[in-house]
């Protein structure tokens, strides 16, 4: 039986960093659960002390065919490298100077949201067609692709 994916991230600050990644998708914030027109409304119901509501966080796609993103709060920063990360296909049918071209049209945007370009990789046929790499506002390695 196939299984759905949840994708996780630690992070210090798990609302400001799921509201890039909804943006950043198309993505948008989970919803409260039903009975409540807040997550601020719900904690408080559930008795969250108001220092652990950004304890936790999670993006959908609106369409509900992408994966949950999760995000909870940990003590401790990045360290290292990702062994895991995100490609977002940004241009996923382009070739060229117009996959280039889209490529940093996107990389534009994001770094408006608060990302950081780290490295642009040229296209190299036939195996290769060109991706850029940059990081999300906490550090985390994504590729835009």
């Amino acid at each position: 039986m196939p299984r759905t994916v949840q994708i996780t991230f630690d992070c210090g600050d798990p609302a400001a960093l799921a509201a890039f990644w909804a943006e950043a998708l198309g993505y948008q914030i989970q919803s409260p659960p039903p009975g409540f027109a807040s997550w601020d409304a719900a904690l408080e119901a559930w008795g969250v002390p108001p220092e652990h509501r950004n304890d936790a966080s999670a993006a959908v796609d609106p369409e509900g065919s992408g994966p949950r993103l999760f995000f909870q709060k940990v003590p401790e920063g990045k360290q290292a490298k990702n062994r895991v990360h995100l490609d977002v296909r940004a241009a996923p049918d382009l070739q060229g100077d117009a996959r280039m071209a889209a490529l940093e049209a996107e990389a534009e945007r994001l770094s408006g949201l608060g990302a950081t370009r780290e490295q642009r990789f040229e296209p190299e046929p036939p195996m290769g067609a060109g991706h850029i790499v940059m990081r999300d506002p906490e550090g985390n390695e994504f590729c835009l692709d």
